[in-house]
């Protein structure tokens, strides 16, 4: 919800300030729906803000959930006719994350990834980002799912750093008391190797999370695959992390997507684990290994038994390292795989 635009439609129908403060406390943090159901605000002023204000900026186009439960994915439609993703999961019992989205499409256009080859189509809004934590909010509510829901992840579609500015601003009202009141601690973005953002990043967010999706720790198969290594190569981004490093001692998230005889052998492991020894020594950089999530691009997941050995080497090496399961492959879970599927 546009909270400037409902402070100005208060101011101009002369409604009190306090008012404010009890509509934002319904919708952001009772999730109410309705203003019509806002029983503590006269009828005349609910129906007022029903016809004047929309608490979401977008349509709900679909809601799968997976069979086992632990994911559950949103297809929006935004009001300009573009398609965004957001994801809910549960790593564990009665603990929800939020995976949201941060563009309309992706500029990056990154070869293994469902959101890329859509292409850019736009940057989201401030409103357009906030409101994929309201609707969440709501459907917990509506469906009666307890739990808590604690952790936010700019993982969805597009690059957060390319949308800096709106993706600043949200985490700002993500974390603002008065509105969604997230721990800044709850938070995490996750960058494809945007370097020149990340040291304003920690400047601005120094307790949130940062993850990296590297998924290479070589220069020629990076570019090849992730077209934003050709500006911020790997040598860039270590610099970016080191300087991260010495100056917020957070631990740093290495998102790595493993591939079948793309990105998986002995060898890509050594080279994984020289690049990060090379910024850290200290365990602050751990490595998530993702089996990739075949969507039709030629590119199939390493094998259980790959993954393992993987993750074995960079053990041998010094590097903390944890495989994580991936949730949703029933629903389209890969970024950008469902709004692909909607529009083809």
């Amino acid at each position: 919800m546009d909270s400037k635009k409902l402070a100005d439609l208060l101011i101009k129908n002369n409604i009190p300030a306090y008012r404010l403060k009890q509509i934002q406390k319904a919708i952001f943090s009772e999730a109410q729906d309705s203003f019509l159901n806002i029983s503590s605000l006269p009828i005349e002023l609910r129906n007022v803000l029903e016809k004047e204000i929309k608490i979401l900026p977008f349509e709900i186009k679909t809601v799968l959930v997976s069979q086992d439960n632990r994911a559950i994915k949103a297809l929006l439609l935004l009001e300009d006719g573009n398609l965004i993703e957001t994801v809910l999961i549960s790593p564990k019992p009665d603990v929800w994350s939020a995976c949201i989205s941060s563009q309309a499409g992706c500029a990056l256009g990154c070869l293994f990834c469902a959101t890329g080859k859509g292409g850019f189509k736009r940057n989201l809004t401030t409103d357009e980002i906030t409101s994929q934590i309201l609707f969440w909010r709501q459907y917990l509510k509506n469906n009666k799912i307890g739990g808590n829901f604690s952790n936010i992840v700019y993982m969805g579609m597009g690059e957060p750093f390319l949308n800096w500015e709106n993706v600043k601003k949200s985490i700002q009202e993500l974390t603002d008391p008065e509105l969604f009141a997230f721990r800044n601690r709850g938070i995490a973005v996750s960058t494809a190797g945007v370097a020149d953002k990340i040291g304003e990043f920690m400047e601005t967010f120094p307790q949130a999370n940062l993850a990296i999706s590297l998924h290479f720790a070589d220069n020629a198969k990076r570019s090849q695959f992730m077209k934003v290594n050709k500006l911020h190569d790997l040598n860039k981004l270590k610099e970016a992390l080191k300087n991260y490093l010495a100056k917020n001692n957070r631990r740093i998230f290495i998102e790595y997507i493993l591939m079948d005889k793309v990105n998986d052998a002995k060898a890509d492991a050594l080279k994984l684990a020289k690049f990060l020894k090379e910024i850290n020594t200290a365990k602050l950089l751990h490595v998530n290994l993702i089996r990739y999530n075949s969507i039709g691009f030629g590119l199939n997941p390493s094998s259980p038994e790959t993954t393992q050995k993987f993750k074995e080497t960079l053990k041998k090496e010094g590097i903390t390292v944890t495989i994580r399961k991936s949730l949703g492959a029933d629903i389209s879970g890969a970024c950008g795989q469902l709004a692909g599927e909607k529009t083809n």
